[in-house]
């Protein structure tokens, strides 16, 4: 099964917008059509956007809602150790996590609306897509 990594502007989007393509992507990882690969960094990255006061006035989730989904992503996702180091986008390296999680979780896919990402387009063999690409690809799969 393919592994792929999350931008936290995916998981935000599915919050927020339950019917699209972030949202069916999060459907599709739970439905177990691809393993999750995360990283301390990236939770910790979530966990503190899903907590921005205009954020919270949006998704209306307490404090404890907030806490379980950061809780189920990390018991159900694959966790990376989170010690790798990568300077690849130096135009916002904070990008760079998302990279080093993939290379570590041995991932083949990263999900993001974050252009720095997709103007890689690839790296070494992962490949970097929007989250509507990700769902092409995954329905690709289940016709094979």
């Amino acid at each position: 099964m393919i592994r792929a990594v999350l931008d936290a502007n995916v998981f935000v989007s599915a919050l927020l917008s339950p019917r699209g393509y972030p949202a069916k992507i999060l459907t599709a990882w739970r439905a177990e059509q691809f393993h999750l690969v995360l990283s301390p960094a990236i939770l910790e990255e979530l966990d503190r956007v899903l907590r921005y006061p205009k954020i919270v006035t949006r998704h209306r989730w307490p404090e404890e809602q907030i806490r379980l989904f950061i809780d189920d992503l990390t018991h159900l996702g694959i966790l990376a150790p989170g010690e790798r180091t990568l300077n690849v986008i130096a135009e916002d390296p904070p990008d760079n996590r998302y990279l080093e999680c993939a290379v570590e979780g041995n991932a083949e896919y990263v999900m993001s609306g974050d252009q720095h990402l997709l103007q890689l387009a690839t790296y070494q063999r992962i490949k970097i897509l929007t989250p509507r690409e990700f769902l092409g690809v995954l329905a690709h799969l289940r016709t094979l």
